[in-house]
């Protein structure tokens, strides 16, 4: 975590945080105590929240807005709005920029360092799962996206799998386009849909009948999108929900 500016003391629950995107906004929704003043990002109406909330208020994105709201505490990942924080920090407002976790040990160290600025005992982390290694016979598990892109090794979501008891599919490293004529010939033990359920053409690969036939109904497995979108202590819960998957499988 980058911290820009950080307060000297930790915020109490009458202070007011403002967050500038949505790994931030489910952050703060899943930790701060109910009299928290908290300002999330219009993104999360596009991406409600998954968690029980109250009707947080909502800013729009404007430097003025923000600057008018003049918040104790703004949190930003460190991809998201360069320039509107830049010129925040500017006018004096308080900063942090957030890297996310890119490892399942550092999610624990995310979520003890948000808990610490917003005031709360880092005790509510939830400590990261020893690290496992699947067996070498473990089935294979296809993490399957929209446009036919497959999730490999050396990448965070792998590190989920592994963790759940699954090996990947893929043994390469990064995000890769996939070979439908491949997967048919030597298709998966499972396969994990991580895409939005829109209907759309990007989705299309997933539907083909020839990959429908290489893997029983029972092969395509579920766990909630919403989780694998920002990394948080839902992590743990979507490893949970994996491992069940690959009990149920075997």
């Amino acid at each position: 975590m980058q911290e820009i500016e950080k307060p000297d003391t930790p915020l109490s629950a009458s202070h007011s945080i403002l967050s500038l995107d949505l790994c931030m906004d489910w952050i703060l929704a899943y930790h701060s105590p109910a009299a928290a003043e908290l300002v999330l990002s219009p993104l999360h109406q596009r991406f409600p929240l998954p968690l029980p909330t109250k009707d947080w208020p909502v800013h729009r994105g404007t430097l003025e807005e923000i600057f008018q709201l003049q918040p104790n505490l703004i949190l930003v990942g460190e991809y998201n709005a360069p320039l509107l924080r830049h010129r925040l920090l500017k006018l004096g407002l308080q900063v942090v920029v957030v890297s996310l976790p890119q490892t399942l040990h550092q999610v624990m160290e995310y979520e003890q360092a948000l808990l610490r600025l917003i005031g709360q005992p880092e005790t509510l982390a939830r400590p990261a799962p020893a690290r496992v290694e699947p067996d070498w016979d473990a089935p294979r598990l296809l993490l399957l996206g929209a446009n036919g892109i497959g999730t490999g090794i050396a990448t965070f979501e792998d590190q989920i799998l592994r963790q759940a008891g699954w090996n990947n599919y893929l043994t390469t490293p990064g995000y890769q386009r996939l070979d439908l004529e491949a997967l048919v010939l030597d298709p998966p033990d499972a396969v994990l849909w991580a895409a939005p359920e829109h209907p759309s053409l990007a989705n299309r690969f997933a539907q083909h009948p020839a990959l429908a036939k290489s893997l029983p109904a029972q092969a395509w497995l579920s766990t909630d999108y919403w989780r694998w979108q920002c990394p948080g202590p839902w992590t743990w819960e979507l490893i949970d929900q994996l491992h069940q998957a690959r009990e149920a499988l075997d």
